[in-house]
């Protein structure tokens, strides 16, 4: 007989939240922040306690809900992980950096809800996507060069796996993967295709305005309309929704090859 209690999992991350949706293991969850409902609609359903997010969580909140445990993602506070800790609840954090930190954190994440096959099966559909886009586009001899930005004020190119995605869609990265850059430094290398993918955005980033603001109707990218947003939840949440960002991606770095994706949006 096992005596285990039942897993109460108050998650602070929607990257969280969908992976347990895709490893059929919501009705663990007890808790949840607005923005995994944003992720997840059909959470609503559940009627489950909204608390706030890694970045500025409560701990009175949290020991409202009774969770055994809470788990957290980047991007977080140290302050706001300190609040978690002093709750008492166990805390696991995760912060990838990596296509294979994401794979990890996935599989990680199904052992602790008990479905390891799941997750397993999960990461081997995720690395076969991204497999058969980068054979198609290898066989593309154009390599553009592509600035992604996930962060407008102060410039931040996006995250070591937005790198990794676009190098399989066929691109070449420009700039440090997830760190400040100058809008000069851009604009020195001048690249063929620009992407924004602003945290917390949406599909909202104002193309025509930034593009105005930093002066970069010279660059290339602009002169041939090569500006692109992307959603922020396919590019900046580590789960498997990143598969959208690729196929966005690849749209925006060969359209003449890669089929249009109906939220990638286009400079007017």
């Amino acid at each position: 007989m096992n005596s285990t209690p039942p897993l109460r999992i108050a998650s602070l991350q929607p990257s969280i939240t969908l992976t347990l949706s895709q490893l059929g293991a919501l009705d663990s969850l007890v808790a949840c922040t607005r923005y995994c409902l944003a992720a997840l609609p059909q959470l609503a359903e559940k009627n489950i306690p909204i608390l706030a997010d890694s970045w500025s969580a409560s701990m009175q909140e949290i020991l409202t809900v009774r969770p055994n445990l809470v788990l957290a993602s980047v991007p977080y506070r140290l302050e706001s992980l300190a609040e978690i800790l002093k709750s008492g609840c166990p805390v696991l954090t995760f912060a990838p950096h990596t296509l294979a930190d994401i794979f990890h954190d996935i599989r990680l994440l199904a052992a602790l809800v008990h479905a390891p096959q799941q997750g397993a099966e999960l990461v081997a559909s995720m690395q076969s996507s991204i497999r058969e886009v980068r054979l198609r586009a290898a066989a593309i001899p154009t390599r553009p060069r592509v600035y992604c930005e996930e962060w407008g004020k102060p410039l931040i190119s996006s995250q070591p796996w937005v790198q990794e995605l676009i190098e399989a869609a066929g691109g070449i990265f420009v700039g440090p993967a997830g760190q400040p850059i100058t809008a000069e430094a851009v604009a020195a290398a001048d690249p063929d295709v620009l992407l924004f993918a602003w945290c917390g955005a949406g599909d909202r980033v104002p193309l025509d305005r930034v593009i105005a603001q930093r002066k970069w109707q010279h660059l290339r990218a602009v002169q041939t309309r090569r500006v692109f947003c992307v959603p922020d939840e396919y590019l900046n949440t580590p789960a498997h929704t990143l598969l959208e960002g690729l196929s966005c991606i690849a749209a925006a770095l060969h359209p003449d090859r890669f089929p249009s994706h109906p939220r990638l949006r286009q400079i007017e």
